[in-house]
């Protein structure tokens, strides 16, 4: 199934449906670069600014990604669950934390699920991330477990985690708020930062500067296709990466002349 399945109205998908707090906003545009960078770029331009640790550790794509993900940040937060406030029943409140989330993250943010990095229990399952799939959500990560995870790894979704879950998150999580500061695989998500999936893992860029880090990665993302091309014609990395020999800094304005780069 995917989104032209059954549920696709405005009312359906919750394409109208209030939103939990606001999101401060980072433009359109500063998004599409970031989603055309890697996360290694990304976590090289931040590392010039002493932010080591905005990687999320230990996640992973559940299946090829056909581009990058990269949208605004959504957060649910778990905690250890107290059984006695956690049973199956809890899931018939509409107001329960994880549904809201579900139906609460806005179309093109990325949904971040803090699971304490323990994926013994999963964080959701195939059914909520279709429902966020079908709603127009960019993406999901936690740095706990799915469960149904070879069918979430078939949707139109970016979704990234530590390893296949079967049991309810209710075993041992407890949802306990959505749109608030979390930690998730070591790295700290505020509401509204920017989120970055590829290949290698995902990446945090703090909001204030995500305008800044965008222009910069997409530079070196530029200077660095450039580099591997005259890697390739077998040109020595000493002067060129990085660049010291100024003489290369013509080259590579030749280069940006040839390819419209």
């Amino acid at each position: 199934m995917t989104a032209s399945s059954p549920q696709t109205t405005a009312e359906s998908t919750g394409a109208n449906a209030p939103v939990s707090g606001s999101l401060p906003a980072i433009a359109d545009e500063v998004i599409n670069k970031l989603r055309h960078v890697s996360t290694a770029t990304l976590a090289t331009a931040l590392f010039k600014r002493g932010l080591r640790n905005q990687v999320i550790q230990g996640v992973q794509p559940l299946g090829p990604l056909k581009a990058n993900m990269a949208g605004i940040a959504f957060t649910l937060r778990y905690i250890p669950a107290r059984e006695d406030l956690n049973p199956l029943s809890v899931f018939l409140d509409p107001q329960h934390p994880q549904r809201k989330a579900v139906e609460e993250c806005p179309p093109g943010a990325v949904l971040v699920m803090d699971s304490r990095c323990d994926p013994r229990a999963a964080s959701a399952g195939g059914i909520l991330l279709r429902r966020l799939m079908v709603r127009g959500v960019a993406g999901v990560v936690t740095d706990g477990g799915f469960r149904d995870s070879s069918d979430i790894a078939r949707l139109e979704i970016p979704t990234f985690h530590r390893r296949p879950s079967a049991p309810t998150n209710l075993t041992l999580h407890q949802a306990i708020d959505i749109n608030v500061p979390i930690g998730c695989g070591g790295a700290p998500v505020f509401p509204g930062d920017a989120i970055v999936g590829d290949a290698d893992g995902v990446i945090v860029v703090p909001k204030e500067i995500a305008a800044e880090i965008a222009e910069e990665a997409t530079f070196m993302t530029v200077y660095e296709d450039f580099v591997a091309d005259m890697v390739a014609r077998g040109c020595s990395i000493i002067g060129l990466y990085p660049l010291t020999d100024h003489r290369n800094e013509a080259l590579f304005l030749q280069w940006r002349e040839r390819t419209g780069r």
